[in-house]
């Protein structure tokens, strides 16, 4: 069995960042029709105002919070409630909006096919060599749990961060050291697999190995391993550790 951990991000690495984005928004209103009536193309319209909305930069600042957990929960607060005033339906107490949120999350994520070519083969192969496989992602667990079940691959990772289980924005090193504190390893025994080259520079600034996901040169992005995809990652493993 391999030492490494390997930290898979989600977007750009394991799923397509617009095709999910696309899909979730068509899902909406499979979920909430049953739940609080109205159309299905309704709330479909309700989610993308709202999501663009809480986007700008005034809606941006009301959100901030001093963590993560203040700033999920106003997020899941403000999209429900925005949906059903858009919809002039009532908007329910703050606990039942926030049930009503998790709910949808759960629910829709399980729904979503936007894995990119090759992802799933990638994480079951390097599932069966025995690396220890977690996710490193800004998003919130139960979002990427309810993706990796719909891929079928929930069983093939440990903790999935989740920006929720430290608590702590992906936003610097800090996040990097929190997370390989919580999992119990060293930087060195990590291996962070990004489509960012800032998340890269993070992880690296502490001592992890990197990989760069993407279609950017090598030459322009300084990190030191760079792939075209997660599918690539097995055989690359092979020559490099």
């Amino acid at each position: 069995m391999s030492l490494l951990n390997i930290f898979l991000d989600d977007g750009g690495v394991i799923t397509d960042k617009q095709q999910r984005a696309a899909e979730f928004g068509r899902l909406v209103g499979d979920c909430f029709v049953p739940l609080l009536g109205g159309t299905e193309g309704a709330w479909t319209r309700a989610h993308r105002a709202v999501v663009d909305w809480l986007a700008d930069a005034q809606s941006a600042s009301a959100l901030a919070a001093a963590d993560f957990a203040g700033f999920y929960r106003a997020y899941q607060l403000r999209w429900v409630a925005g949906m059903c005033e858009l919809l002039d339906l009532p908007t329910p107490p703050e606990e039942e909006c926030l049930d009503l949120a998790y709910h949808a999350l759960a629910w829709i994520t399980r729904r979503i096919h936007a894995a990119l070519p090759g992802a799933v083969e990638a994480i079951r192969l390097l599932h069966c060599q025995g690396y220890a496989l977690h996710t490193v992602s800004g998003a919130c667990s139960l979002e990427l749990a309810g993706a990796l079940e719909g891929m079928g691959v929930r069983h093939c990772f440990g903790r999935l961060y989740g920006a929720d289980l430290i608590n702590t924005f992906k936003e610097g090193p800090e996040y990097y050291a929190r997370l390989f504190a919580d999992v119990g390893v060293q930087p060195e025994e990590a291996l962070v697999v990004d489509d960012s080259a800032d998340a890269t520079r993070w992880a690296a600034r502490l001592g992890a190995r990197t990989v760069l996901i993407g279609s950017s040169p090598y030459s322009q992005t300084g990190i030191t391993s760079h792939l075209g995809s997660l599918s690539e990652l097995p055989a690359f493993l092979r020559q490099w550790v």
